[in-house]
């Protein structure tokens, strides 16, 4: 059973930068497409970006093109997002999860319903 813990939120001005971690231990996620979530207040959890297994596709939700990156380091079991740009509504807690496996197609990796094993999430707080 992979468990998935996420780091690196916190508080942040209205157009400054975080950068969120999310490493699995208790097996390898490098064969797993893995994505990230959030929830604002009085909002569903939405999907944000996703990424193939091996990196080589990439998919963002469209509040979160040409602001976010997420990326991953299989060696590390690790998977990050990069914000930038941040605005008040990216307030959230930002989940990872662990997403279908040996997949890069786009319609998976976009389908919160091909995800399981979740992580605790991390608070992020955008101040204007």
């Amino acid at each position: 059973q992979v468990q998935l813990v996420e780091f690196g939120g916190g508080l942040a001005q209205a157009g400054g930068s975080l950068k969120l971690s999310c490493t699995a231990s208790g097996r390898t996620i490098s064969s797993y497409a893995m994505g990230w979530f959030r929830q604002g207040p009085g909002k569903e959890r939405e999907i944000v970006a996703a990424i193939s297994w091996r990196g080589g596709t990439t998919y963002y939700a469209d509040s979160a093109k040409d602001r976010f990156a997420i990326s991953r380091d299989n060696a590390k079991n690790t998977v990050y997002l990069q914000l930038h740009n941040l605005k008040a509504d990216d307030t959230a807690v930002y989940y990872c999860a662990q997403g279908p496996q040996y997949t890069g197609q786009t319609t998976r990796l976009r389908s919160p319903y091909e995800y399981d094993h979740w992580g605790q999430g991390t608070q992020v707080t955008v101040s204007s």
